[in-house]
């Protein structure tokens, strides 16, 4: 039986007392702390950059993973890699090839039907070089087709399975055979992110999951070791 790992996104911890939360988090069993990158062009919200990735690498002793969800993640890489993020995931979805209105980022979740190779190889090179893992993310209007050509290069893909930018959303149940249309093809990890919870929890894991993404059902819960058993399916 495969171990599912649960991956803590902090943008929903208590930042106060993030010292605190980071603690709690791996005490309790979370393998990895899931960094929400997030630049309001990208997403509809805005988030935090590398000097709190840069503090959050000084307090965790697990992997971190950078989430980028930006418009133009190539002039960013440097400065995650720099600033102590162990896996950085750039979305397929900044490689489209179409240019995006941004005054319709709040009605109209990113997509992408063709992207550019190139670049998108490049920065996968990029990482690389720097001695990182590499993810790729898919939001989920985006097909899985695009990532086919690059699964023997990548360490990670991340499936969206709310449309990113809040937590606290619905699950997005057409991100199920995705995820096993992905597991098909890849060996790597598979990370599921958004909606998780006991209920949807199990059903990304029988579709092929290693990695799902916890924030508000983690953060605010009071217990947060058996909201880790609950989702790895372990007993009490």
């Amino acid at each position: 039986m495969k171990k599912i790992q649960i991956s803590a996104s902090i943008l929903s911890c208590d930042f106060g007392n993030l010292a605190q939360e980071i603690k709690k988090s791996e005490a309790a069993g979370v393998g990895y702390f899931h960094l929400d990158i997030m630049d309001g062009h990208f997403v509809p919200n805005i988030s935090f950059g590398p000097p709190i990735v840069k503090k959050v690498r000084t307090l965790a002793k697990i992997n971190l993973d950078a989430h980028l969800m930006i418009d133009n993640p190539w002039l960013y890489i440097e400065d995650f890699a720099k600033a102590g993020a162990d896996i950085i995931t750039l979305h397929v979805e900044s490689y489209d090839v179409k240019q995006h209105d941004v005054n319709t980022i709040k009605t109209t979740p990113r997509t992408a039907t063709r992207i550019k190779r190139e670049d998108l190889k490049r920065d996968i090179a990029k990482i690389r070089s720097l001695g990182k893992k590499v993810g790729l993310a898919l939001n989920p209007g985006t097909s899985a087709v695009l990532l086919e050509d690059f699964l023997g290069e990548i360490d990670l893909v991340l499936v969206m399975s709310v449309n990113p930018g809040f937590s606290g959303q619905k699950f997005i149940e057409s991100a199920l055979p995705k995820i096993k249309q992905i597991r098909s093809k890849f060996k790597g990890l598979i990370k599921v992110d958004g909606g998780i919870n006991a209920e949807t929890a199990p059903k990304v894991i029988a579709a092929g999951a290693d990695i799902l993404v916890s924030a508000s059902y983690l953060y605010g819960s009071k217990d947060y070791a058996a909201v880790v058993k609950e989702l790895k399916g372990e007993r009490p």
